[in-house]
This record gives structure tokens, sequence and C-alpha cells, in this order.
């Protein structure tokens, strides 16, 4: 799995600047961004947060397959562009220069003459396929240019074609293409599907083969095995039966006799498994650890396998020799309790690279070299100039919810000098498969370090890293237990001398924008205020504008909205239905070309509740998706954020 060309959303890096000042001094939108509601922002403030907005972070996309060097993503102007890095603590040599991010990174396997990588335009999530030619700087478009989404490149063996999933043909079902990316016009279909969670994983060894991924929900997946030559797809994993199940990642063994995933086959959590191609047996490996394998990676001579383990939200790098199926001493990381961000072994088989982050350091990219234990920093990105030694390290929480279970979040405390009980910020994630965890906080850390709030990152049924039973708790009926989690959390919050009930709000992005606007509508009397980003406020409106090739995918997850009694169900939960029943301010922010959560969502939500006479602040970025990527954007909107924290939540 060493070639992977990465197509998913990257982090968003939080760093200033790109905004403009009126007559006055005041701070006003750029202009791609329609405000509405929002006070004038002194430019004041921007010098107050100022330094919360410098901070930057690194990820790691590919070693170069014969010197020790890599690339990576950081951003340096508006947005995360690539860079190489010659060598351990190296500057970062910025190659590509564009308006919009890049995604994604992967060195021609063989020579490293030139890398493949991965751009959208204005957050639309379109990714088209481009080659970076080194010796020139020239750029080639790969892919169609059109609105089709691209991405997920595997390299063959040989080092002379990428096998990637496209959706070219009708915009809805994800075909796997292969091409020579030195030719375009090499570019053939070797599969035609039905349905967009198709992806092509990985080439056999003698490049006969692909491992091919069809993904059904976060609880059903398959992998199947690709004929190149004869188009013929023969199933390896077992379909069908009362048992859902999950696989994930998928790599030859180095002799093709077997095949490397990580599934909850038989188990609440993923573990590593050696699948027979001929028979499709599983062996079980490392059957002693009860928590998701999130990430692994197979070594170039097929005798190691790395991988992290997700403990409680916090990862741990484990090895396996492939030998015995034991696992055996991993030397410690000694980088404290954080986040990993992908493996990737080099081609000397020893140096193992990795990025990092925890609460106390940005994310960075890191290299062990597995014979000695000896740690290489690659990247040490930038802090705005503040000690982040000192910023607040999570606790982990739990409280009972209404069912009897056991929820459990982190919580940031601001420091000492902030005495008596703290206002409360709880922070939702998306997914809603996903999990917080104590990673970097960026300008997050802003609302403790200077505002002396304490923010909850709470992980509510249907989250990740907890079991496939809990992460099915919120499927289709069940979708508003997961808001009554967050109304057990406002019985918790009492329990604690430290926190205060009554100056509570409630925020988050995407399903977290659906969760802030559920639990605005259920416990309005108990928050101050909310602020949703690209949330969802209607599913039957959302499943109808969503992207066709994500929408079987998301009904599964929340339900068939073409089903009577499901259609119901939505319009009887949906907040834009229930928007009477906010009275507290509410902040909505949206992009404009978001393919995921289309703008409609957010619009409509503030023609509503603003019938309730309910001060309500929008933000709309005509030139961003699924949240704001691009620098300018994020300080405007954070600077908003303040505002709206320091006018309904601290007064």
């Amino acid at each position: 799995m060493r070639n992977t060309l990465r197509a998913v959303l990257p982090a968003l890096l939080l760093g200033g600047g790109g905004f403009a000042l009126s007559a006055a001094g005041d701070i006003k939108p750029n202009e791609n961004l329609v405000g509405e509601g929002i006070p004038s922002i002194p430019s004041t403030l921007s010098e107050t947060v100022g330094r919360y907005t410098e901070f930057r972070g690194a990820g790691l996309q590919d070693w170069h397959p014969t010197r020790r060097e890599m690339l990576v993503t950081t951003r340096f102007a508006d947005t995360n562009q690539i860079h190489r890095v010659r060598f351990p603590g190296g500057a970062r040599t910025q190659l590509t220069f564009f308006p919009d991010r890049v995604l994604g990174a992967s060195y021609a396997p063989k020579g490293g003459e030139f890398f493949v990588f991965g751009k959208d335009t204005g957050g639309n999530e379109f990714t088209q396929l481009y080659r970076y030619d080194l010796a020139t700087g020239d750029v080639a478009l790969l892919t169609d240019g059109r609105r089709s989404q691209n991405g997920g490149g595997q390299w063959s063996n040989a080092g002379d074609r990428i096998a990637y999933g496209t959706t070219a043909r009708n915009g809805k079902d994800r075909d796997i293409h292969v091409m020579d990316p030195r030719d375009p016009q090499s570019d053939r279909v070797v599969l035609e599907t039905e349905g967009g969670g198709w992806a092509a994983l990985a080439w056999s060894p003698d490049d006969r083969q692909l491992l091919v991924g069809e993904s059904i929900s976060a609880n059903e997946s398959y992998r199947w095995l690709l004929d190149l030559a004869s188009g013929e797809k023969r199933l390896l994993t077992p379909k069908g039966g009362a048992e859902k199940v999950h696989y994930g990642g998928g790599v030859f063994a180095r002799d093709g006799k077997s095949v490397y995933v990580s599934t909850d086959k038989g188990s609440e959590f993923h573990r590593l498994a050696r699948v027979d191609p001929a028979t499709g047996d599983h062996d079980f490996l490392a059957t002693h650890i009860d928590w998701d394998v999130d990430d692994f990676k197979l070594s170039p001579d097929g005798k190691t396998v790395a991988f992290a383990t997700n403990e409680d939200g916090v990862d741990v790098l484990r090895l396996l020799d492939t030998a015995t199926g034991k696992e055996r001493p991993a030397p410690r990381l000694g980088l404290g309790l954080g986040v990993m961000g992908g493996l990737e072994w080099h081609q000397n088989g020893r140096d193992l690279a990795f990025g990092y982050s925890s609460a106390r350091s940005p994310a960075d990219v890191y290299s062990l070299d597995v014979t000695s234990g000896k740690i290489d920093r690659w990247t040490e990105s930038e802090t705005g100039g503040l000690d982040a030694a000192r910023f607040s390290e999570p606790e982990l929480v739990r409280w009972k919810t209404f069912d009897g279970r056991t929820i459990s979040g982190f919580l940031y405390k601001p420091p000492a000098r902030f005495a008596g009980r703290r206002p409360v910020l709880i922070n939702i994630h998306g997914g809603p498969e996903g999990q917080s965890r104590p990673s970097f906080l960026g300008r997050s850390n802003y609302y403790m370090n200077q505002l002396g709030l304490a923010v909850i990152y709470p992980n509510v049924r249907g989250s990740t890293g907890y079991g496939k039973t809990f992460l099915k708790l919120d499927n289709e009926m069940l979708r508003e237990d997961s808001v009554k989690d967050i109304g057990a959390l406002l019985d918790w919050i009492p329990t604690r001398s430290d926190l205060d009930p009554q100056r509570v709000m409630v925020t988050g992005g995407s399903y977290g924008g659906y969760m802030t606007l559920a639990v605005a509508t259920h416990y309005d009397d108990r928050l101050r205020c909310a602020l949703d980003v690209v949330g969802v406020s209607n599913f039957i409106s959302f499943m109808e504008r969503t992207e066709a090739y994500r929408r079987d995918l998301r009904r599964v997850e929340y339900g068939d909205e073409r089903n009577p009694k499901i259609r119901a169900f939505f319009e009887r939960i949906a907040p834009l239905n229930n928007a009477a029943k906010i009275t507290k301010p509410l902040f909505v922010v949206a992009g404009k070309n978001d393919p995921r959560v289309p703008v409609q969502e957010s619009e409509q939500m503030v023609a509503t509740v603003r019938k309730n006479g309910t001060p309500v602040w929008w933000l709309m970025a005509q030139d961003e998706g699924h949240g704001f990527a691009k620098k300018k954007n994020q300080d405007y909107q954070f600077y908003a954020t303040v505002m709206f924290i320091k006018e309904y939540l601290l007064k």
C-alpha cells in the first residue's frame, strides 16, 4: 500500500490575513464572502487573536522511491500545496502554486521523475488528477476536467500504470480505470460498477489482478479480485448473511498468496487478517488487541506490517512479523498522546514515515527507523510564536445517557487564572461515522486560553472507535438517540464544579451541524447560542440535493427518504420543521460549492429561524465547499465566531 495516491480531504490547516478594512478600520468580509447579521468587527480583534490564526501543519504524502526525501502538504499562503523536504528538518520547498488546495500526491514509483496529484476547484470535490514533472515544473491534466470525481490512485508494481476510481461515466457510479500517467490517452475502463463506494486498492505482485473495494456503509464493505485481462471480478470476502462485515484497506502479500486487510468480521473491532484468495479463509492476527486497527502498511520486503490502533482515541504504533503472525516490540515514539496521520514505508524497508498530532503539537511528519528505533522529525510547523507546550491537554470524561450506556468525550479546560465555573462550548464531530480525538485544536485554543471557555468534544453513539454495535446505534429511525446523548451531557455538566450549566453553546460541522441544529430545537432552554457549520437541516432535501455518487451510501446510514415511513420520520425530526423552537441566537456558515451538504440546507434554515425574530448570523463563501479551506475565509469566520461567543455566551 506504499504507492497510494490519497484523495481524501485533508484537515484544514489553520493559519492569518486576507481580510478587508473599511474606512472606519473595521474588518469586512472579503469579495468571496457574503455576511448577513454579523456586526462590524473591529480591526483590533485581528491584532488580539492574530497569533492564533498563524498555526500551520504538515501532512505526509509520499517518500521518493530512491532518495531519502519526501513530499508533504502544508500552507505557506492561502491553501495547502505540495512541498518537497529533502532531509529531516529541511526546508519545505513549495512545488505547486494554485488558488485551490492540493489534496494528495504520489511519486512515480520507479524513477520518481514526476508525481501525480489531485486538486478540486472552489471546494467542489470534483477532484481531477494531474502530473507534475519535476525537471520542468510542467503540470498536465490527466482526467476529463469536467464534473467528475477522480482519485484513490494505486501504482502498479512495474510503475507504469495507476488504477483509480472515477465518476466520469455518469456522475453517480464510481468505475475503475487504468492509465499510464505519461500518456493520458492510454486511459481505459477496467471495471464498470453500480454505486459510489468502489475503489482500487492494490495490484497483485505480477500486476495481473487488482484488489478492489466495494463500500456499502460504515458497517458493510467487501473486497473483490479483478482479472485485468478478462475483466472478470471474483468476490474475495463473504457477502450476505446476518452479520454485516466491514473491511478496511487491502494489500497483497509479496508472494501473492494472501491478502492483508483489517476487518470486524467476528469481532466488535477491526482486526488485522490475512485472507487466502483461493479459499477466502481468514487468518486473524494480533487478536489480543481489543481496539480498532486504524491504518496498516506492509513493508517492501513483506516481512513486517506496521499498524496503528485507536485506543480510546489515542493512536498506538505496532509492528507485526508476517512470518510468525505475531506482534513484535515497537520502539516508543515519545511524542505524547496523539493521533497518527498515515503510515508510509520507504523502499529501503527501514524508514517508516507517519504524520502525528497532539493537543500540544500541530500535525507534523516524522520517520522511525524500525531497526534502530531512531525518530527523525521532518517538519516543525509554526505555532504563531505561542508556546504550544502550555496548551490544554484533554481530560477523558464519561457520562451515563438515557438508556444506561456510557458516552465519553474529551474535555479541554482553560488555564487556572480563570476561576469559578466556566462557560462551556460543546463541539460535535461530523460523519456521523467520525470520532473526536486528542489532536491539535489550532485556533480553538484561543477559546480556552483567552476567553476562559471549557470545550467538550463528545463522541455520541454512531461514532467510530467504540465497536460496530456502538457505530450502528444511531442508524435510520434511531437518529435522535444521538441527540439524547447530548441531552445527557447537558445533565452531566452541572455535576462538575468547574463548568457553568447556565452558559452553554453548541457547535459542529457537517453531521455535527445537523446535531447542533437538532440540539438547538430539543434543548433551547438550556443553551445560550449555537453555531452550525455546513449542517443538514432536513434529511429529505439533503438526500435530494447531495451529489449522486454519495446518495445511496448516505441512505444506508440515515434511511431511504423514498420509503414513506422513513420520509415521515425525517419530516418529524427535521430541524427545519422544528425551527420555531429555536429562540437563542444562531450562527450559520456554509460554502456555495458544497457537494455533500448543499448550501440550500443552510439557506432554508436561516430564512426559517429569522421568522422567529431570533438573531441569526449568516456567512457564506462563494469559493468554498464543505468547510472553509482558504485561510482568508477561515480568518474572517474565526473573527466572527469570537464576536458571536463574546456577544451571546460570555455576557
